[in-house]
């Protein structure tokens, strides 16, 4: 029979009935929802400039398209070859072909002490370049409470983040109160270096991964022909469940480091098995991500050094006093 070190155990006025933990939970939770509702109610403030931040990717994505678009016919036409792009696309401007009408081109020419002549030849033609947004890059909204739901979600997703310190720390009291003095110093290291990994892989993907996944999606759908009119509900589902992917998949080093400490993974064992690990690596990148082979690599490209960098700290770590399997070991009985 195993049993933990009596020198690690609890005093006997800190142990709690199974009653009083969750009691314990209970009170926990309802302070993490207050938190998370006075998050909500700042969210309301600032969901609008939220919707508008993360939005701005997609409509960056539409406009290069449109303007991609617009490029590669004007480069048909002038006889080009459809990857010259005039220096004025590199400015953001795109060209607009208008027709002008003879008349009030006669007119216009008349006024200002020009003679001419109409002839037979079609209308002359104008081709200007454009500041103005192309009206089809934006996002629609194909029910009328389609803006109000998204508006209360972004708010409660911003409330979310900004309740969430609160949140770690409602949750952390609860489980620190039933926890030994070693495993606490465990937990005192994990978690902020949880957090700041789950930051790390969701900047990640928003700012780095997101435009390549979008340039994807909009290329394919240009080249099925299929006009690319996305939805603002869809697009705020598809644009939080990416981060929160990455996110969750960067807690790997800290995993395995939190394997290894217990006893249950060995550092010559992640070391043999690499390969193994990186195909699963590349299974579990192509779960959490969109179809699309741009997001699956980025994912991949990350958890493979990200792998090796869990080794590094399995072995180069401090290990702290008397690590979990050696406790189970000393302290077994008959």
């Amino acid at each position: 029979m195993l049993k933990r070190l009596t020198s690690a155990d609890p005093p006997e006025d800190s142990k709690m009935s199974f009653g009083e933990h969750l009691e314990e939970l209970r009170g926990a939770l309802w302070k993490a929802v207050v938190a998370v509702f006075l998050g909500f109610l700042v969210g309301l403030a600032g969901g609008k400039q939220f919707i508008e931040y993360v939005k701005a990717p997609l409509e960056q994505g539409l406009e290069n398209l449109e303007r991609n678009r617009k490029q590669s016919a004007y480069n048909a036409e002038q006889g080009e070859t459809p990857d010259d792009e005039h220096p004025l696309v590199k400015e953001g401007l795109v060209p607009e072909r208008y027709s002008l009408e003879t008349g009030a081109l006669l007119e216009a020419l008349s006024g200002l002490g020009i003679d001419a002549e109409p002839t037979a030849n079609a209308p002359p033609q104008i081709d200007l370049w454009m500041w103005t947004k192309p009206r089809d890059a934006q996002l629609i909204s194909t029910g009328t409470p389609d803006v109000f739901s998204v508006y209360v979600k972004a708010s409660l997703v911003l409330g979310v983040v900004l309740a969430s310190p609160a949140v770690f720390y409602f949750l952390w009291t609860f489980v620190a109160a039933g926890l030994y003095p070693h495993e606490k110093r465990y937990v005192h290291v994990f978690m902020p270096l949880s957090i700041g990994l789950f930051f790390l892989g969701a900047i990640v993907a928003f700012y780095v991964v997101l435009k390549y996944v979008i340039t994807f999606l909009l290329g394919f759908n240009e080249w099925m022909g299929i006009e690319a009119t996305p939805r603002i509900n869809e697009w705020l589902s598809f644009v939080l469940v990416l981060p929160v992917m990455f996110g969750v998949s960067f807690q790997m080093p800290l995993v395995m480091l939190f394997l290894e400490r217990i006893g249950v993974m060995t550092t010559d064992y992640y070391w043999k098995y690499w390969r193994h690990a990186v195909l699963v690596i590349f299974v579990l990148s192509m779960v959490l991500t969109p179809a699309d082979p741009q997001s699956l690599l980025a994912m991949a490209g990350c958890l493979t050094p990200l792998y090796f960098i869990g080794i590094a700290l399995c072995k180069w770590m401090p290990k702290l006093n008397q690590p979990f399997a050696e406790q189970l070991a000393s302290g077994s009985s008959d």
